[in-house]
């Protein structure tokens, strides 16, 4: 990595300074969400993939293109996946409204919600871990985007890589943080990643199974 921990903080010190209200309500207006979103048999669906937009074009513009760049010339890069990732969940959620989500509660939806809560929890578990404000990670910064992401697709209906590469690849390198820098709080954006790939693998299997053997096997349809 071309910085090392204390330069990392910086940039975060930079962020919560100059933009600690957005972050504030970026944070409120994504817990109201899914509290609603719990709170009713009908999942606001377009909804929650313009708010997943807007935290992916936030991350990429307040801070890979504000602050990271700064300190790593690749935050260019990564802030423009993060914007291609807001497109994609504005074109496949907001106007083609495939992007579903399941008000159920099988074993992907349970872990959805606890990427979700992790994610709402995030900047109280790095003040846990020793950090302090503002040289931390607060909200609206990549990694709590990507766990709440995650955590959002493990309960959609039909997830798809196309909605899901970038999340899945920030996963990875986000959860590097967690050993090369140690922000411990990113540990589980590796599992989250993990996660997320097995389901697409799965219902990648099983739609290629033909019909009548997924009927035998009393699987047929539903979400285990």
């Amino acid at each position: 990595m071309p910085f090392g921990r204390a330069e990392f903080l910086d940039v975060f010190g930079a962020y919560n300074n100059t933009l600690w209200p957005a972050a504030v309500a970026l944070w409120a207006a994504t817990a109201w969400l899914v509290l609603s979103y719990f709170g009713s048999s009908r999942p606001p669906n377009r909804a929650i993939s313009a708010l997943l937009a807007v935290h992916w074009a936030w991350a990429a513009v307040a801070y890979h293109a504000a602050y990271f760049t700064r300190i790593n010339p690749a935050a260019w890069l990564f802030a423009a996946l993060f914007l291609i990732q807001a497109a994609i969940f504005v074109w496949v959620g907001v106007v083609q409204g495939e992007l579903r989500f399941s008000a159920g509660w099988s074993r992907w939806d349970r872990a959805g919600t606890a990427l979700v809560a992790y994610g709402l929890a995030y900047p109280a578990l790095t003040l846990v871990a020793g950090l302090t404000f503002p040289r931390m990670p607060s909200f609206g910064v990549p990694c709590p985007t990507a766990l709440v992401t995650i955590g959002l697709l493990l309960m959609a209906e039909q997830p798809s890589w196309r909605v899901a590469a970038v999340p899945i690849a920030w996963s990875a390198v986000g959860g590097s943080a967690a050993l090369l820098l140690g922000m411990h709080a990113d540990l589980v954006l590796a599992v989250a990643g993990a996660l997320l790939v097995v389901l697409l693998s799965t219902r990648r299997a099983v739609a290629r199974t033909p019909a009548h053997v997924r009927l035998s096997s009393g699987r047929a349809g539903g979400r285990t």
